[in-house]
């Protein structure tokens, strides 16, 4: 009598194996498209720059020197290697700053995205699923978000809560559920009219049951490749407000913020707003070019194009 295989071999089996398959497709997919590659090789290059670098650059970003303020950055006349990339106009190192604000513009990024998908999320598939009601009211909610410009809303909600990492995050992740929620919302309404949806409802499946392992499944890669090119966008508006002197609160440095700083000393000191709005730059390109290949890996329609 053949022995019956053990629960986990049919659990990697049923569950594990086809995801394992998709994620490596995708991986190939990604390392198809020379764009998309580099783009993902230059954000994890960022990450793991942002997260690793007091291993080689143990450097106080909020150390004052006067007597080295405004010092050039180290290859022109003027400039040391004790400070690459230069210094601001109290002393503070140019590249240990930059360094350290892309932990917060990262944080804040992805962190504000996942709590616009969480909420949105949620929000979408109760409207697209149950409809009536509660579809018109959750959509007029949206309405109302989507009538009121965007960075407008979050300084006026910023200026009453003030300003701190956690009021930034939870402002700008709040202030962004609607694009989810309006995506999540559209993919339920086509696929709760689905052959193997009707088939859970007529075997009396539970409602949550479909919505959380037949539907939200469904809907999880566009809201991947959505997500990815809305961090971009978070940090922009991250720097923006930093910039407004409404983002994370001083001494912590933002790229945003040193812009700022920076904009009076442009005609004399021009590294002081050149080197992190290149940070700015590389990130978001980076981050729009890993979005365009995963969006590419994971349509079907776009594979092999």
């Amino acid at each position: 009598m053949k022995s019956e295989a053990p629960i986990y071999q049919i659990f990697i089996h049923d569950e594990l194996l086809p995801r394992i398959r998709l994620l490596g497709e995708t991986v190939r997919e990604i390392a198809r498209r020379p764009s998309a590659l580099i783009g993902g090789v230059l954000f994890c290059a960022i990450v793991l720059t942002s997260i690793g670098f007091p291993l080689f650059y143990n450097v106080d970003p909020l150390k004052q020197d006067l007597l080295v303020r405004l010092a050039p950055p180290a290859w022109m006349d003027g400039g040391s290697w004790l400070h690459p990339l230069g210094t601001d106009n109290l002393g503070r190192d140019i590249l240990a700053r930059i360094l350290y604000g892309s932990r917060i513009s990262l944080m804040v990024g992805f962190s504000s995205v996942l709590v616009a998908e969480l909420v949105g999320i949620i929000l979408g598939l109760i409207s697209g699923y149950y409809g009536g009601r509660i579809d018109d009211i959750i959509m007029r909610i949206a309405d109302v978000f989507m009538a009121y410009p965007f960075m407008l809303l979050t300084i006026s909600i910023i200026a009453v809560l003030g300003s701190s990492i956690f009021n930034l995050i939870l402002v700008l992740g709040l202030s962004d559920w609607v694009t989810y929620a309006r995506t999540v919302r559209g993919s339920v309404l086509s696929l709760k009219e689905k052959e193997f949806v009707e088939a859970s409802r007529a075997v009396g499946t539970p409602n949550r049951v479909i919505i959380f392992r037949h539907i939200l499944p469904n809907v999880l890669s566009p809201l991947l490749v959505l997500g990815t090119l809305r961090v971009a966008n978070i940090i922009i508006w991250e720097s923006g407000l930093s910039f407004l002197g409404m983002g994370a609160p001083p001494p912590a440095p933002t790229w945003g913020r040193m812009l700022a700083e920076g904009r009076i000393y442009i005609t004399e000191a021009w590294w002081l707003v050149t080197f992190p709005g290149l940070a700015i730059m590389f990130t978001i390109l980076s981050i729009n070019l890993l979005g365009d290949g995963l969006r590419d890996a994971l349509d079907p329609r776009l594979r092999n194009v």
